[in-house]
C-alpha cells in the first residue's frame, strides 16, 4: 500500500477483536474500532486453503480496501475476515466492503 497502513502487531489485532464492532456481509466480516491512525488487517485462516490461496485472498482484500481509501472519513483500525467460498473475486470483495462501510457510516458519501 502507498503508505504502510497495515495492522501488524498482535496487540493491535487483539484490541480490535476484543473491543471492535462487528458487521457482516455475504462474503466478509468487518471488525472496526476508532483509533488515532488508519490501519487495516486481514485474518485469513488455514481453512481457506494453502498459503498460495490465502495470500491471493489477502492481495485481493488489500486491493479492494485501497480503492476505498479516499472515501474513509476518519481513523479506524479495521480487520476483515473473508467467509469460506469456492472462488474469491475482487468485484465481490469491493461490493461487500462498500456495503459494510455504508452500513457502518464510515464512507464520506454514505
Amino acid at each position: 500500500m502507498a503508505t504502510d497502513i497495515r495492522l501488524k502487531r498482535e496487540k493491535d489485532f487483539s484490541l480490535v477483536f476484543k473491543k471492535g464492532k462487528r458487521l457482516y456481509s455475504s462474503a466478509l466480516s468487518m471488525i472496526y474500532l476508532p483509533a488515532n491512525s488508519l490501519k487495516v488487517g486481514f485474518a485469513v485462516s488455514k481453512k481457506h486453503g494453502g498459503s498460495v490461496k490465502r495470500n491471493r485472498i489477502k492481495r485481493l482484500l488489500r486491493e479492494s480496501f485501497r480503492s476505498f481509501l479516499p472515501e474513509i472519513r476518519q481513523n479506524f483500525f479495521f480487520v476483515f475476515i473473508p467467509k469460506e467460498k469456492e472462488e474469491y473475486s475482487l468485484d465481490v470483495f469491493k461490493k461487500n466492503m462498500d456495503y459494510l462501510f455504508k452500513k457502518a457510516g464510515i464512507k464520506k458519501n454514505a
